[in-house]
């Protein structure tokens, strides 16, 4: 099973550590990673085939600009609705029996598509956290906030706007004008803090750093 929606991670400034691409490209889901023009050779080492450039860069307005690209370019592939992910999920978890465990991401998405797909009044679905879920949380919650691995509805009247929080603002949007959110329990996403990938790519720079011959 693949996605049958096209699927966007949106990333900057983490070439070496960009944990989304690195669990969608083992479990084979299409993607495109979506990056500005300067960091391209830095990606292409690792996901050159997926790499979708961005036509501006260093805008100093956040995600947002690049988000809003995001949603132009899957109304112009002809698709329904679209996933953007953030960079630094490391993998999808299924609960069972009061326990996680890692899924195929594919597979998850899939699933999540099916069933976003039965209703015409839903406008953002996407996983829970692994943090936030508890085990005996129902299978979805409906009308919450979805956060950073969202499928989102792509004739909706709405943009990503602002620079902080643009999740929250967006499923705002849609449910002060009738739209319908679903949050998945079913399957969760562990997302890292932004802290730990910022360590993890500072401990590679200073191990890169020892290792190079200095004259």
């Amino acid at each position: 099973m693949k996605p049958r929606f096209p699927v966007y991670v949106i990333s900057k400034g983490r070439a070496d550590n960009c944990l989304t691409a690195r669990f969608l490209a083992r479990d084979g889901v299409p993607f495109k990673l979506v990056v500005e023009p300067q960091e391209v050779e830095a990606y292409s080492r690792d996901f050159a085939p997926h790499l979708a450039v961005l036509p501006f860069s260093n805008l100093g307005l956040g995600s947002i600009p690049a988000r809003n690209w995001v949603w132009e370019d899957a109304i112009a592939a002809g698709a329904e609705r679209h996933w953007i992910l953030d960079d630094n999920i490391r993998d999808v978890q299924r609960p069972y029996k009061r326990k996680r465990i890692r899924c195929d991401s594919s597979v998850a998405m899939a699933a999540m598509e099916d069933f976003t797909c039965r209703y015409e009044n839903v406008a953002i679905a996407g996983t829970n956290y692994v943090t936030f879920w508890t085990p005996d949380a129902a299978p979805f919650f409906r009308n919450v906030h979805v956060y950073s691995f969202m499928l989102i509805r792509n004739d909706l009247p709405f943009r990503w706007r602002g620079r902080y929080n643009e999740d929250t603002d967006l499923c705002l949007q849609v449910l002060s004008n009738g739209w319908c959110t679903i949050l998945f329990n079913a399957f969760l996403a562990e997302k890292v803090e932004e802290d730990e990938c910022l360590r993890t790519s500072k401990r590679r720079v200073i191990h890169t750093r020892g290792t190079r011959k200095k004259v």
